[in-house]
Formats: structure tokens, sequence, C-alpha cells
């Protein structure tokens, strides 16, 4: 899948290649986005700002890791250091009266089609586990990356990536109120 990419990176046609590589991978970079930010509108910010960063590193790729890989650390490093600044910036509480009473009198928050309902509480759901169990259920599942695969975009151990699968299930569980049986 690769291949030709690598093979226009090799003819130093860097245009080719990005254009190749946004096609490919521009949902999955956004989707991995919005897993670490929560946030829609910010992470198509976030998405342009990477392959901004990407574009720029372009020359100096030379195929050490997988262009997946690649992209996907530039894409969470990113991610983090806007986490970071935001971390340092003031917020407003969602409990804050004044603001439930606007979310509350917003008709385009109020829906009644059942499918959109179920998947805001999966959105939810995992938007309350805890990062490294989201980033790995998100790899694993939406990018449907191997576990081998997860293992090196994160830098942690195989059966790290594995224990992490399990414990996010049964976290999932839980919030469902289902059993406590998980699957692998």
């Amino acid at each position: 899948m690769e291949d030709d990419i690598r093979q226009c990176l090799a003819a130093r046609e860097y245009r080719a290649a990005f254009e190749l590589l946004v096609d490919r991978f521009q949902n999955k970079v956004f989707r991995l986005a919005l897993s670490m930010v929560h946030n829609e509108t910010w992470a198509q910010d976030l998405t342009q700002d990477i392959f901004m960063r990407i574009w720029k590193g372009l020359p100096g790729y030379h195929g050490g890791a997988s262009l997946s890989t690649w992209m996907y650390t530039i894409s969470r490093n990113a991610c983090l250091t806007e986490l970071k600044k935001q971390a340092a910036r003031p917020t407003v509480s969602l409990a804050d009266p004044e603001v439930e009473e606007a979310l509350d009198s917003t008709p385009g928050l109020q829906t009644t089609d059942r499918a959109a309902g179920a998947e805001m509480d999966v959105q939810t759901m995992l938007d309350r586990l805890p990062a490294k169990y989201r980033q790995v259920l998100t790899l694993f599942y939406l990018e449907q990356k191997s576990y081998e695969q997860v293992a090196a975009m994160l830098g942690i151990p195989l059966g790290t990536v594995k224990t992490f699968i399990y414990r996010a299930k049964k976290e999932l569980l839980k919030m469902s109120g289902r059993s406590e049986h998980v699957y692998a």
C-alpha cells in the first residue's frame, strides 16, 4: 500500500507523495486526533496542522519506520503538544448553570434519531475511558491495526496492548451495565 508513496519519495516527488498520503490517511489522522482531543472542530484543525508537519518532514523521511507509523508518531505528538497547551488555558465547565441552560435550549443538540443517540452513547463511553485504553481501541478496532502495529505505534510491549484492550472492553461493559465477562 505504501510502495507507490515510497517510490515518489525516492524520486523526490514530494508533492505526488504528499497527495497520496493525504488521500489515504486523512480520515485516519482525523479519527486519531478526535480520539485524543474529543472535539471535532479542534480535531479538524489539528489534522491540517499535522499534515503541514508531514509535508515539511517528507524530505527527512528515510524509511526507518513504516509511513503509517511515522505519520502516527507525528500525529500523536502534535495532539499531545496541543493538549498540553490547552491544559494551561482556562476552560468553562459544562456543569455551569448558564452553560447547561444554553445547551438545553439549543435545538441542534436535541435528537429523536435513535441511531444518532446510540452513536453518541458509544462515543461518550469511549471518551470516558483513560486515554491509553482509548488510543489502543481506536488503533486496533477503528484503524484495524494488528496488535504488533499498535505496540510499535505506541511504543509499548505487545502484552500491554492486549491487556489494555481487555481492560478497555471490561470498562465499556461496566459502563453499559452488561456482564463483566470479556471475550478477547
